[in-house]
């Protein structure tokens, strides 16, 4: 063992010598990193295709013009997000939050002391101490103060069990608006380290008022660190389940009203009524979930762009009418491939009625599953007609940062793939439709990409 041990630290000190002096050699890596898949999605290879719509509009709308456009490598979600793994990201919403009133409130066991630390942080930024167990059932009247916000008070309570208030699920998250960084007006100056004296920014900022009401406004202001291109967002990340009968009025369903999210039967189904924004805050979420646990970070999990979904969903076959490549909707067994509407009121012939658990149907070429049916998706693009002819051809993104203050017609989000309650034209790949990014709906899920490190 020893004499194996010396023979590679020779061998070690041979390769470093023979390393020329003076030379330029670079910091050591030798680019053979390999990124891991992340669990539950899948790669999706580089490639080209014609993007844009297959057949003429059935609603009689202008289709955008189908052009050549090439995407890099991305990693997609298998399937939909489903509702157990949303109740994921609404669980750790519900006990950070616990977590952070204790803490505030005085007790110390649930925040975390580092070693070696003189100075105890500020009880609003103080690391949460995860492993504790949040004290839900406590006999303490402290503790029960303490948490008392996160449940139906007052006329709100209908029977004597405790419930949680859903609307107490606040999560808070920023980001950079590098769009308004990129404005020609506002470039850096590398020379004088400093931005033009008459650069602004216009940036979104939420809070909560003296009212427990979430506010959001939208701000300009002078350009003059970094810190002045952060916007911030507060959204409440609970489904709305009501949508269910909102949506669809004179009709009954209110059993999913009540139990589509929170019922375990329903586990295993695509997440609805959630819309854009939370969507967003779900992929921010999901990456500072990640980059926690792992020393070397990833790219941002996010939305897919309308280009990269398309792309994705087609499979790999040109010019491909639906996502299994063929021009009907039924295979040669004479099965529906899909969760639609078939025929006026026949939601069931394909075997399912609303939504249904996902990946009940083949998967695609590139293994994803529903990229047709069960429920649409959002994606992060705007959206606008003829779209196609203002972007660029090499990974194409129509992207618009709606603010706070922008008119309506600005905050529409494209949305692709069809639903249970829609006909066969728009399941095809190049069909698309929109919903505004403040709305939710009973048909309308999401699934998560994060762009691929290297060149595949």
């Amino acid at each position: 063992m020893k004499k194996t041990l010396l023979i590679f630290i020779v061998a070690l000190l041979l390769f470093a010598c023979n390393k020329p002096s003076g030379q330029l050699v670079g910091v050591g890596a030798n680019g053979s990193f390999k990124e891991a898949a992340p669990y539950g999605m899948v790669f999706i290879k580089k490639g080209t295709f014609v993007m844009g719509a297959n057949d003429q509009s059935a609603i009689g709308g202008i289709n955008d013009r189908p052009i050549n456009v090439t995407v890099d490598a991305f990693w997609m979600d298998e399937t939909e997000i489903t509702n157990d793994e949303y109740k994921q990201f609404v669980n750790w919403v519900r006990d950070s939050i616990a977590l952070r009133a204790l803490v505030m409130g005085g007790r110390d066991e649930f925040r975390i002391v580092k070693r070696n630390q003189t100075d105890d942080l500020p009880p609003e930024i103080a690391p949460l101490n995860w492993k504790a167990k949040i004290p839900w059932n406590s006999q303490d009247e402290e503790v029960q103060d303490i948490l008392s916000f996160m449940y139906y008070d007052g006329n709100d309570i209908l029977n004597t069990k405790k419930e949680f208030n859903p609307g107490a699920l606040q999560y808070r998250y920023e980001w950079l608006n590098y769009d308004q960084a990129a404005a020609p007006q506002n470039k850096y100056d590398v020379n004088t380290g400093a931005y033009p004296a008459n650069a602004t920014v216009r940036v979104d900022t939420s809070y909560i008022d003296e009212a427990g009401v979430i506010r959001h406004e939208t701000i300009t202001r002078k350009l003059k660190s970094r810190r002045d291109l952060i916007s911030s967002k507060i959204v409440n990340v609970y489904p709305d389940t009501v949508m269910w009968i909102r949506d669809f009025q004179y009709a009954y369903n209110d059993p999913r009203m009540r139990m589509y999210f929170s019922h375990q039967g329903y586990a295993q189904y695509p997440v609805v009524g959630v819309t854009w924004e939370q969507a967003q805050a779900f992929c921010r979420w999901r990456t500072d979930y990640y980059n926690a646990s792992h020393k070397v970070k990833a790219q941002d999990y996010r939305l897919p762009t309308e280009a990269e979904w398309e792309y994705a969903a087609r499979g790999g076959r040109q010019m491909a009418l639906y996502p299994w490549g063929g021009n009907y909707v039924r295979d040669n067994k004479g099965c529906y491939m899909a969760n639609f509407k078939p025929l006026p009121g026949n939601y069931s012939d394909d075997t399912g009625s609303t939504t249904m658990k996902v990946g009940s149907f083949a998967p695609n070429d590139f293994g994803l599953f529903d990229m047709a049916g069960n429920v649409a998706e959002w994606t992060s693009s705007a959206n606008r007609e003829s779209s196609n002819t203002l972007v660029y051809d090499m990974n194409p993104s129509f992207q618009y940062n709606a603010k706070n203050s922008d008119p309506d017609v600005l905050k529409q989000k494209v949305v692709r793939g069809g639903s249970w309650k829609d006909i066969a034209y728009y399941l095809q790949c190049g069909t698309k439709t929109y919903e505004y990014q403040y709305e939710s709906r009973p048909y309308i899920g999401f699934r998560c990409v994060r762009s691929y490190n290297g060149d595949l």
